[in-house]
């Protein structure tokens, strides 16, 4: 009788065993990687979530940056990380929306190869230019433009970022004449926007913050459909005659492919009490950012319609990076 209980038994530890075994998740610190240098809107969106959701799982989470390649060398290092959820990644749009189209060669696929965790942030993009250039609005900074001789050198994080794609939206519906000088991430690309190296840029609200508020960049525009309540003051393109210019850096979570779907909701419910904390929504606030959120699902879906979006985009202005 003893025996015939036996199998019933081990059923009853096992399910006893495996919440345990899960709760234990993570048992060790979290690294998150972040695709850019230290110092841009990814490193300082990172940071402070890592922050709040270290506390909230009991476990620190480690930032690590391995920037270069429009992304794709954080992305493949993720890609190719055990998928026990101890390795994330900051996924954003090149990762997820322009490589794919961008690079005809990569050594992962984001659409195999990584999981969603669920949705960060969007960043609306603000268009800069160092002081010294002689326009304060959109209009006049399209008289400047046309009153230089070959043409104009723009800066951005990176080929394939979303800064890039946005100016290559502006020079396709302005008709601007343009030379891109891709940098390894957006601090550097910043830096030199201000030292007077390159005239402008685009740059994500995280990125130009400090340095709009100091002065020490002028921000003309911003491309979102209303003004953002911390530049309150830059008008959007819609309301300086360009109708329907609209672009965002977004970012989401995300794990290799296969991490199992317990850990990723672990992740996901400490990313959403994260971006609910009031510390992260005071931060964010600062930064003009505006809170995402939602499950890996909603994720999902944002993100195959951003591909499609930037699909089309790349296609007209036919750029390619390999």
């Amino acid at each position: 009788m003893l025996f015939s209980r036996r199998p019933l038994i081990l059923a009853l530890l096992s399910a006893v065993a495996a919440p345990a075994a899960l709760a234990a998740y993570p048992d060790k610190p979290v690294e998150w990687v972040v695709p850019y240098p230290a110092g841009g809107g990814s490193d300082v969106v990172a940071r402070t979530l890592a922050e709040a959701m270290g506390k909230s799982l009991g476990q620190t989470f480690v930032v690590n940056n391995k920037p270069g390649a429009a992304t794709n060398i954080g992305a493949d290092y993720v890609a190719k990380a055990k998928a026990d959820g101890q390795t994330i990644l900051s996924a954003d749009t090149a990762t997820l929306a322009a490589n794919p189209w961008l690079y005809t060669k990569l050594s992962y696929k984001a659409e195999q190869d990584l999981a969603p965790v669920g949705l960060i942030a969007r960043f609306p993009m603000l268009l800069v230019v160092n002081p010294s250039v002689p326009a304060k609005t959109y209009k006049e900074f399209l008289a400047w433009a046309a009153r230089q001789d070959g043409g104009i050198n723009y800066a951005s994080p990176g080929a394939g970022s979303p800064h890039h794609l946005a100016t290559e939206l502006l020079r396709e519906q302005a008709k601007l004449k343009l030379t891109h000088i891709p940098y390894r991430g957006a601090a550097p690309a910043v830096q030199d926007v201000i030292g007077g190296q390159v005239p402008f840029m685009f740059v994500d609200t995280a990125a130009g913050y400090p340095h709009i508020i100091s002065g020490k960049l002028r921000a003309i525009a911003v491309a979102s459909p209303a003004r953002i309540k911390t530049f309150a003051e830059v008008p959007t393109f819609a309301e300086q005659g360009l109708a329907g210019f609209e672009a965002y850096a977004w970012q989401g979570l995300t794990v290799p492919a296969g991490t199992p779907a317990p850990v990723i909701a672990t992740l996901n419910k400490a990313l959403q009490e994260a971006l609910n904390s009031t510390a992260v929504k005071a931060r964010f606030q600062v930064l003009g950012l505006e809170a995402l959120g939602g499950s890996p699902e909603q994720m999902r879906a944002y993100w195959k319609q951003e591909l499609a979006k930037w699909g089309q985009v790349i296609k007209a202005a036919n750029i390619k990076l390999d």
